[in-house]
């Protein structure tokens, strides 16, 4: 099958790539590496050095044989990415290409509005450009599950049956994000439905949630093939984070009481469920959301056992709780469903499975190059974080 995986030189989109090439897919990757700007804007380099995207495609080549495509240019210009699609002619395109980053999005004015216009606008190319010259192809876009929020009710996989006044409907999940980037995916999420519905094209939806892990079994081949693990407050997650403080014998940082609740998955079951959305493809002019995880924790919960594998490991390290910079809910009820990938033959791995002999071992072998300065968050939602963030990269 031909597929293009955009935001190929991601932390997803290469593994992602890499993946689908090893089981014999044409595979192409776009990305414009503005993300590599935003790190070096921040000063938020990743823990483990990352050759360019041109390098590992010729690393890939070398280790493997296998062929990858490379298309550089910007998902929000019409032209490029018309012409892409026109030439590659994908049968799968898997949508990575976005500003992955809440705090990223809660900034500052300009970085918000970059979040939105990006992400909103690349998307929307790629529809117009797909009814264009690609209308029978397979759109898997990664969403998120931080489009859904945290209601009292059990969350559905996209849509909900609804009883209103003795009439009944299926209508999509009602949404509830919790910062400017989680908004930008759910406006991606009515677009994609909404193109779907007038031109008959077909997407997945991935609503996924936090992922870990650094290895995969293409990663492993060669040390040039290695994706990117951050642990920064911007673009790290808590789990990283708190794997990198407990290496550094500093206290794991958990922000308000800890009681947020979300789904977790390894990077190998993201491969395994952008591979099996794309092997059962939706029908024409049908949207469909998928809960992409496969376990749920607390905040407090991650925190307790990193702290305890890291003992084992030979790590010893406290509990800190700081004021939560972010508008969220601290203790809530938290229940979605996640049937659907798990019907189609996902089968999960666990956090236990590679907390200490992935994850804490990668990061002891780079312990060198953790940077305390970029943990601790400066990034607050009420508005507040232009000087903080300011502060921090001129001292970085």
């Amino acid at each position: 099958m031909r597929i293009i995986v955009l935001g190929g030189d991601g932390y997803l989109g290469w593994p992602t790539a890499m993946y689908l090439s090893a089981r014999d897919h044409e595979v192409a990757v776009l990305d414009n590496f503005s993300k590599r700007g935003w790190e070096a804007e921040l000063n938020a380099e990743p823990l483990i050095p990352i050759n360019s995207l041109r390098h590992r495609v010729r690393a890939w080549k070398e280790v493997t044989g296998r062929h990858l495509s490379l298309f550089v240019g910007d998902l929000c210009e019409y032209d490029f990415v018309r012409d892409v699609l026109r030439e590659f002619q994908p049968e799968a395109i898997v949508h990575f290409g976005e500003q992955p980053s809440a705090p990223f999005s809660m900034i500052d004015q300009p970085r918000c509005i970059m979040t939105q216009v990006n992400n909103i606008t690349g998307t929307l190319n790629i529809l117009w450009a797909m009814r264009e010259h690609a209308p029978a192809a397979h759109l898997v876009k990664l969403g998120t599950m931080g489009e859904y929020g945290t209601p009292n009710i059990d969350i559905e996989e996209g849509f909900i049956q609804i009883e209103h006044h003795g009439r009944k409907d299926l209508l999509p999940y009602p949404k509830q994000p919790g910062s400017f980037y989680h908004l930008s995916k759910v406006h991606d999420s009515h677009n994609i439905t909404f193109a779907c519905k007038v031109w008959k094209l077909r997407s997945t939806d991935l609503h996924q949630g936090v992922v870990y892990g650094v290895a995969t079994d293409e990663t492993e081949l060669d040390e040039r093939l290695a994706t990117s693990f951050h642990y920064d407050e911007v673009f790290g997650t808590a789990l990283n984070r708190f794997c990198v403080q407990a290496i550094a014998g500093i206290p794991l940082t958990v922000y308000g009481k800890g009681g947020q609740t979300r789904g977790f998955l390894n990077i190998r079951d993201t491969l395994r469920c952008v591979e099996l959305s794309i092997l059962n493809p939706p029908q024409a002019g049908e949207y469909r959301a998928f809960n992409q995880f496969t376990q749920m924790f607390s905040i407090l919960d991650l925190a307790e056992t990193v702290q305890n594998q890291a003992q084992k490991f030979g790590f010893r390290t406290a509990i800190k709780h700081l004021p939560n910079p972010r508008v969220e809910a601290e203790e809530h009820y938290y229940n979605p469903r996640h049937q659907k990938l798990l019907d189609l033959g996902l089968q999960p791995h666990l956090l236990s499975d590679v907390l200490v002999d992935s994850m804490l071992v990668t990061i002891r072998d780079h312990a060198h190059r953790i940077r305390r300065e970029v943990i601790l968050p400066r990034v607050k939602w009420d508005g507040t974080s232009e000087a903080a963030v300011k502060t921090y990269v001129s001292v970085s």
